[in-house]
């Protein structure tokens, strides 16, 4: 008897109770496993903080200390909940998500003081060398530009001319000084910053969320490396100047996509500027050894930036390309609507550095002039290289082309090289051009502008405007190219295609009239009889 309850118990692994013990025992580390795992993986909501959602508390304090909290335990997620949370600059750090979830608005404080970070206003969004950080949701960031921005005065007193009325169209007539012009600029007197920075960054997402009424730049992606923009809504204030939908400057692997943006400065920018302000005491120039980096942008080039499948609005330009020192190279923009803007596509050298290796592929634009101090002149595509300061000389503009677009414009295209930066290797290919006549062509068309540029005299000035204008170009292709006229034509546009200075230029199955029957379809001054198939 005592023999088989032996065996039975070796059967069962061992003395009566023991597996129990082993199972309770199990079970038990198991749980605090699960609880500490639960505790670690569940967000940071900011009302654990002390952060009110009333639309009135300033909560600056709570989220800082939610995103600091995240940071020190490896990272995770600080949850913005429903509700209206007032802040300051909110820093963001490596490993965290800040996610909005729907119903949720991060809206910027009134008080300028509330911006001060490292002694200097940083904006409502803010992060420094930082990795892996994102901010997503369906929530809204709100930057509150109402706040700091008077609608009764116009801003072009506060930036200066830049120009000089005699060599316009309209001379002294020419935006008459003490107006407030319907389309803007308005003024300010004092604004918190941009309304999200990221400097220095690797692997950034931004996702979902919609960014409304920025003060300045909605977005600079600074000295950044792998970037990923999708699925977010920029809408500011169409009259706010330097309100820039997204502005990425030295960045490296960026991807824009299935973005809606309305911006009243350029919608989507791709510059050669680098991360010149100083933060946490830490000083460096206009141009920093990049390679000596250990995190951020480290090759000290704007390159690899695709911007796809978005729709885009401005006062300036839907896409700019150019300015900085630094070289900005290999982009591709693709699937855009550009809609109601002053600009549709710029690139434009003002700097010592080149751009090189530029692609628009698929894009539908539509501009027209509008009042006030704004750039442009209702071009549905301009491309210039021209000095901006006596000391500094400038690159070079070179393999930039243009596919299958569809523009409809009061101005035409302008491709102006100077005899110290020629344009090199421009390819339109499959383009249609539509130029009409619109309600401000009498007060503000027929003009070209170039600014920031010298001469003065090249800088904003009366210029006939013909379909498309190529000035000190070498190598022009205009592949199945149609250039059409619409109704309501100023007597300011000429011909279909205007060429000066210019060598290596080819028409394959170009397709253009005059805009009136005592003109030639296409001019040339100075250049070798373009090729024609």
């Amino acid at each position: 008897m005592k023999n088989r309850k032996m065996k039975k118990e070796k059967k069962l692994g061992g003395k009566p109770g023991r597996n129990l013990r082993t199972f309770t025992f199990f079970i038990f580390h198991f749980a605090v496993f699960r609880f500490a795992a639960s505790a670690q993986l569940r967000p940071y909501d900011i009302t654990r903080f002390g952060a009110n959602p009333d639309g009135q508390t300033v909560n600056t304090a709570a989220l800082n200390d939610a995103v600091r909290a995240c940071h020190a335990a490896g990272g995770g997620t600080v949850l913005v909940p429903p509700g209206t949370f007032v802040s300051g600059t909110v820093r963001l750090l490596s490993n965290v998500n800040l996610h909005l979830e729907a119903g949720a608005t991060l809206k910027g404080s009134p008080n300028l003081a509330d911006y001060q970070l490292d002694g200097t206003k940083r904006g409502l969004l803010f992060a420094f060398e930082a990795r892996n950080v994102s901010i997503t949701g369906r929530g809204t960031v709100d930057g509150n530009s109402q706040q700091f921005f008077n609608p009764n005065v116009s801003h072009y007193g506060k930036m200066g001319l830049g120009f000089e009325r005699k060599y316009t169209r309209q001379g002294e007539a020419y935006m008459p000084p003490n107006q407030l012009f319907p389309d803007g600029p308005i003024t300010y007197d004092q604004r918190p910053g941009m309304l999200c920075v990221m400097l220095r960054c690797e692997r950034v997402t931004i996702e979902g969320v919609a960014f409304l009424n920025s003060p300045e730049w909605t977005f600079r992606l600074g000295d950044c490396d792998d970037v990923r923009v999708s699925g977010i809504t920029i809408q500011t204030d169409l009259l706010v100047p330097n309100s820039d939908g997204i502005h990425c400057t030295t960045s490296r692997n960026v991807r824009i996509s299935d973005c809606h943006i309305r911006a009243g400065d350029d919608a989507i920018a791709i510059t050669g500027f680098g991360d010149e302000t100083g933060v946490g005491g830490r000083m460096y120039n206009e141009q920093p050894d990049y390679s000596k980096r250990t995190i951020g942008n480290r090759t000290g080039a704007c390159e690899h930036v695709v911007v796809s499948n978005c729709v885009l609005q401005s006062r300036s330009a839907g896409i700019r390309v150019g300015y900085g020192d630094n070289p900005i190279r290999h982009c591709l923009f693709q699937n855009i609507v550009i809609h109601d803007s002053h600009r549709g596509i710029g690139v434009f050298n003002r700097d010592r550095a080149d751009i090189t290796d530029i692609r628009f592929d698929h894009i539908s634009i539509q501009t027209r002039l509008h009042s006030g101090h704004w750039w442009g002149k209702g071009e549905p595509i301009h491309v210039s290289s021209i000095r901006q300061r006596v000391d500094l000389p400038v690159g070079r503009v070179r393999n930039v082309q243009f596919t299958n677009i569809v523009a409809e414009s009061e101005s035409g295209v302008v491709l102006w090289g100077t005899a110290e930066s020629r344009l090199a290797d421009l390819r339109f290919d499959n383009v249609t051009l539509t130029l009409k006549g619109g309600p401000l062509s009498r007060d503000w068309g027929g003009n070209f502008d170039f600014r920031p540029s010298l001469p003065a005299d090249q800088q904003l000035f009366r210029h006939d405007i013909p379909g498309i204008f190529a000035q000190n170009v070498d190598g022009l292709l205009l592949r199945d190219v149609t250039v059409r006229w619409g109704g309501a034509l100023p007597d300011y546009f000429t011909h279909a295609l205007e060429v000066e200075n210019a060598t290596g230029v080819r028409l394959e199955n170009f397709t253009g009239q005059a805009a009136k029957p005592t003109l030639q379809a296409v001019k040339t001054v100075g250049v070798a009889k373009p090729e024609v198939r």
